[in-house]
C-alpha cells in the first residue's frame, strides 16, 4: 500500500512539473529575434477615435448645454488638440468643423504590448 502511494504521488508531480520543464526546454531550444521596428502603439497609447458610438456632437464650448456646431462620425479623420474638464478640443478634417467634444467618447486607447 505504500509504495503504490508513492508511486502514485510521484506520477502526479511528474505530470504536475512535466509542462514547465516542457515549456523551459522548448524556450531554451527557440531562436531569440529582435524585431525589426518597435510599434508606437505598442510604446503608448493609441491615436484618438470615437469609442462606443457612431458620431458625437461639436459643440463651442466644453460644456453638454453650449451651441453644437457639428457632428463627429467615427469615420471621420480628426485631430485632438487639448482637454478641458470632460471634453476634448477636435478639429474634424472631414468637415472642417472645429470644436468641443465629450471626453467619454473621444479618447485615445490603451497601448497593450504582447511580449
Amino acid at each position: 500500500m505504500r509504495t503504490s502511494r508513492i508511486a502514485v504521488t510521484a506520477s502526479v508531480l511528474g505530470a504536475l512539473a512535466f509542462p514547465f520543464v516542457a515549456a523551459s526546454a522548448a524556450h531554451a531550444t527557440m531562436p531569440t529575434a529582435t524585431p525589426a521596428s518597435t510599434s508606437s502603439y505598442c510604446t503608448g497609447p493609441g491615436p484618438w477615435a470615437v469609442h462606443g458610438t457612431s458620431a458625437v456632437k461639436i459643440r463651442s464650448h466644453p460644456s453638454s448645454k453650449s451651441t453644437a456646431r457639428g457632428v463627429l462620425h467615427k469615420s471621420h479623420r480628426f485631430k485632438a488638440q487639448k482637454k478641458s474638464g470632460g471634453c476634448v478640443y477636435v478639429i474634424n478634417n472631414t468637415t472642417g468643423v472645429k470644436g468641443w467634444a465629450s471626453g467619454k467618447y473621444v479618447y485615445r486607447a490603451a497601448g497593450m504590448c504582447l511580449d
